[in-house]
């Protein structure tokens, strides 16, 4: 009895280890805590390998399925928690382990006929506006709620680079701090996934990357930003930062949406590499205006189906 026990659990053993999906499992989750760690503890480089903490996981949960990115994730929080701190676990699990595994949740609804990206990118931003939102909550018993938070933490910053803190500035950088970080934090996420994806048709893994820019977001979406306005609109001059974080941060998807739908219409252009370097040159020098511009035509393909229609198939004949 004792023996047949000892060769079923060796015979589980060598299953789970021959396993490419446990295998990914714990090789991402390892290397996303170290990456991490290397970021919190302020080692060389560490700013850099703390956005790249999620690029493991999405290698495995694009790889080898849902299962791989959630057993990651397990692995990469066990391995914070023993090594490092509840807290440094928490903030990973909060900004990169549990985003990453329900994007991955989310392009799975496909199934065979590939990823869906809509879901995905709809999560791109009410994750972020659903981080600002558990903020402020957790924040609302502090002096000022999340924007003396806010307040506080950029008088900090400024104080430690010699800026003078003036009272026009802090209140503008209060404003759009917690969108900002939101937006740095979807865009770490999604050329995570880009970078990712890539890797994996490098190695033979997986057959073609994602088609990006087929994303779309559903009509039902601009319901969303549309809500953020009206609140942002109804907020106290003065103590809109949550309300303002909230708009900004589901407008991020459509943002996306926009750059997809240009990329897509270029597609067909002799002179394309030139057209789209001269696009985000206008965007990085010219940002606040050409990124309107974009967020602009995102809205409206979103509430038109311009794309569709004009992405349609011809008929057959």
């Amino acid at each position: 009895m004792t023996a047949d026990s000892t060769q079923q659990g060796t015979g589980e053993d060598r299953r789970i280890a021959s396993d490419p999906r446990w295998l990914a499992a714990g090789a991402a989750g390892l290397a996303a805590a170290v990456l991490t760690l290397w970021g919190f503890r302020g080692m060389p480089g560490g700013a850099l390998t703390l956005w790249l903490a999620p690029l493991p996981l999405f290698m495995a949960g694009i790889g080898f399925g849902a299962g791989a990115v959630i057993g990651a994730v397990g692995v990469a929080l066990a391995a914070l928690m023993t090594v490092g701190s509840s807290l440094g676990a928490g903030l990973f699990l909060g900004i990169f382990g549990a985003p990453a595994a329900a994007l991955v949740v989310a392009s799975r609804r496909g199934g065979s006929a590939g990823p869906d990206l809509a879901a995905p990118f709809t999560l791109l931003g009410i994750l972020p506006a659903a981080g600002v939102a558990v903020a402020a909550w957790l924040l609302s018993d502090m002096p000022g709620g999340m924007e003396g938070a806010l307040r506080g933490a950029v008088e900090q910053a400024m104080s430690r680079m010699g800026l003078p803190a003036s009272e026009g500035i802090v209140a503008e950088l209060v404003r759009v701090k917690a969108a900002a970080i939101g937006f740095w934090v979807a865009m770490a996420l999604l050329i995570n996934a880009a970078a990712a994806s890539g890797l994996l048709v490098r190695f033979g893994i997986i057959a073609a990357r994602p088609a990006f820019r087929e994303a779309r977001l559903p009509a039902w979406y601009a319901v969303l930003p549309a809500l953020a306005l009206g609140l942002w609109l109804v907020a106290d001059e003065g103590s809109d930062a949550v309300e303002l974080s909230l708009l900004l941060a589901l407008l991020v998807p459509v943002f996306l949406h926009g750059l997809a739908g240009f990329h897509r219409a270029t597609s067909a252009l002799r002179g394309r590499p030139m057209v789209l370097g001269g696009a985000y040159a206008a965007l990085l020098i010219m940002s606040v205006p050409v990124a309107l511009a974009v967020t602009g035509y995102g809205l409206f393909d979103i509430l038109n189906g311009t794309r569709g229609r004009r992405g349609a198939p011809p008929p057959q004949r």
